[in-house]
């Protein structure tokens, strides 16, 4: 049997059944990160010998007849965005190299509360910008389809570390794809609930909407159990969502028959390149074999771009811009651009961009009155180079800043609609494509229950096999 191989809810089952011990389940874990990390340089900080005495004191307390957490005896690893008490925690900036936190993130402290075990921390582009995982602390992070491929950002540690079998589950960030890109690129589930579903803290912007904290893994029904354990109310976020994370511990199985789904190739004249859309194309049947009626439609995503821009830009002004002043020369020009975008905005402008983000979100609602769920391309382009810090045209179109090709995800997280990137198939030159769907204002479970589905029925080009 191989452990690295078993999806978390296998071997979740298996250690509950005295099969396995949290023990050998670390053990195996510790020797694919020995053989694999090196590639892919996908986790970054590694705690082994804490990891080992933590699953030794998992399988004493099991025997002790203990209670155990949904993610008893599981490794995870953590973004290094997310503080970790006694553990470096970097943003993946220099200026932080040497940071260590005196306190644990709340999503750290609840997928410990269900029993999961931290092994290290997992690589993320300076401060998360950009769906490209490199920095100048740790490097880059290849993609394990092709090694001289980005695995995707800015959780692209946590995906390469997925897709080559070194966890079975880990978190991540998606402010504008961060979650959905790098599962996309490397072939396993990246999944956007709902703002306010999983709980943030700390923050210094504790009501804004853009960036949620979520879980990735290599298959739904894993991402379902995950989320289970980080999802719930907590009084330091204010909009975190009333609903227990039990939820998501009911049957993903559902009857599709009848449902309307909107099928969008382009979200209205964006680029994208073919190879993404010949992907994902060849798997809309299966949508159908579920029962599903298909049609070609998308919503007005009118104003997306600038409301994107604009909120972002704001955000990155209050969170980075003191950092700015005394240690400019510490930070990439990207994250630089984006400081001094927000700096330069008005009243106005953020103002103006928060109304036409309520209407945008009114034409979207009323649009999917009609449709129970959304399918668009995840990324517009396959996985590029990784010596290219972003990708600037598509389809011969220029593309004006370091984000513009992440807009299939952006235009989504402006709408605050839970979005999952599940695996598609492959390129004819074996690169990962995820295809995107989307539910309605905070139906997380079925979105959930539809890519469940999806992940079900079986295709030629489609595997989840370590590579």
């Amino acid at each position: 049997m191989d452990i690295c191989l078993r999806t978390a809810v296998e071997l979740s089952e298996l250690m509950r059944g005295g099969e396995l011990s949290a023990r050998e389940v670390m053990e195996a874990h510790l020797a694919q990160i020995e053989r694999e990390n090196p590639r892919v340089n996908a986790i970054v900080t590694l705690l082994p010998e804490q990891a080992m005495a933590a699953a030794t004191a998992a399988d004493e307390a099991q025997a002790r007849g203990q209670a155990t957490g949904i993610l008893h005896g599981l490794p995870v690893v953590h973004k290094d965005l997310v503080e970790t008490q006694g553990v470096r925690t970097t943003y993946g900036s220099p200026l932080f190299a040497d940071h260590v936190p005196d306190f644990d993130g709340l999503i750290v402290q609840r997928l410990r509360a269900a029993g999961a075990i931290m092994l290290g921390k997992s690589n993320t582009p300076e401060f998360g910008a950009g769906s490209q995982t490199f920095n100048p602390v740790f490097g880059a992070t290849r993609n394990p389809y092709d090694l001289s491929k980005t695995s995707g950002g800015s959780s692209g540690g946590a995906a390469a570390a997925l897709a080559s079998g070194m966890v079975p589950i880990a978190d991540g960030s998606d402010l504008g794809g961060s979650l959905r890109n790098p599962a996309s690129f490397c072939n396993v589930v990246g999944f956007r609930p709902s703002p306010g579903r999983v709980p943030r803290w700390p923050t210094t912007m504790a009501w804004n909407s853009l960036p949620v904290l979520g879980p990735m893994a290599r298959t739904v029904q894993d991402v379902a159990l995950m989320l289970a354990a980080i999802a719930g109310p907590d009084a330091r976020d204010p909009i975190s969502i009333r609903e227990p994370g039990s939820l998501f511990r009911r049957r993903l199985q559902r009857n599709f028959n009848g449902v309307r789904i909107a099928w969008g190739r382009d979200f209205g004249g964006l680029p994208v390149d073919g190879r993404v859309t010949a992907v994902l194309e060849g798997r809309r049947r299966s949508f159908e074999e579920l029962g599903c009626i298909v049609q070609e439609q998308e919503p007005d995503f009118r104003d997306a771009d600038e409301i994107f821009k604009v909120l972002r830009a704001h955000s990155f002004a209050i969170n980075l811009g003191p950092l700015l002043k005394e240690n400019r020369q510490h930070l990439k020009d990207s994250v630089i651009w984006n400081i001094e975008q927000g700096l330069e905005l008005s009243a106005g402008q953020i103002g103006r961009a928060e109304i036409k983000r309520t209407a945008l979100y009114e034409r979207v609602r009323q649009f999917m009155e009609k449709f129970e769920f959304m399918i668009f391309p995840v990324s517009q382009v396959p996985p590029f180079p990784v010596d290219q810090e972003y990708v600037t045209e598509i389809n011969g179109v220029q593309m004006e800043s370091y984000i513009d090709w992440m807009r299939s995800c952006y235009y989504i997280s402006v709408l605050g609609l839970p979005a999952i990137s599940v695996p598609c198939g492959f390129t004819e030159e074996g690169l990962p494509v995820g295809v995107q769907i989307v539910g309605r204002h905070q139906d997380d479970l079925g979105v959930l229950q539809l890519a469940y589905a999806f992940q079900q029925l079986p295709a030629d080009s489609y595997h989840t096999s370590i590579h």
